[in-house]
């Protein structure tokens, strides 16, 4: 194994760890639990599902894999603020998503070979990829992994 197909096999085992991890809490949460706000006046755990999933989606798009499945889900989940629609996917509708896309996602990452995952994103120019080679889908893997990180320790906080 090269050190280009270890790091990606390692980038790959974290992203599913965490989330294996964010899969078994909110698959356990009931419709009341998924209500509860992170803080008073902040986020509710619903949301939060919510807007992981459709980040998640957003990666096709930028990694070049497919086209998105549930873009919908940016108007209520991204580019608002939670409670600012008047209404919002059921837990039934979210865990049906939350499968397919990270399903479908990680069916497309296991395609990718080493190289391709040092390639370009699609969320940036030829220029500024030229200047910083690190900004590759590799990295956006990484990233997204440690946003649902992030947001997992808030909803573990929550949950207590």
């Amino acid at each position: 194994m090269t050190s280009q197909q270890l790091s990606v096999k390692v980038a790959l085992n974290s992203w599913n760890l965490v989330l294996e991890r964010a899969d078994k809490i909110f698959s356990n949460l009931t419709e009341d639990q998924l209500l509860k706000e992170v803080a008073p006046g902040k986020n509710r755990l619903i949301y939060l599902w919510g807007h992981l999933i459709a980040i998640h989606d957003a990666m096709f798009s930028i990694l070049g894999i497919g086209p998105r499945l549930h873009p919908e889900l940016d108007a209520i989940f991204v580019s608002n603020p939670d409670k600012a629609a008047a209404q919002i996917p059921s837990a039934r509708e979210l865990k049906k998503s939350w499968d397919e896309v990270n399903g479908k996602l990680l069916s497309e990452f296991t395609s990718l070979s080493a190289n391709e995952w040092l390639l370009q994103h699609r969320a940036m120019s030829d220029e500024d990829y030229a200047k910083d080679p690190t900004r590759n889908r590799l990295a956006v893997l990484l990233n997204r992994t440690n946003h649902m990180s992030y947001h997992l320790g808030q909803i573990m906080l929550a949950r207590e």
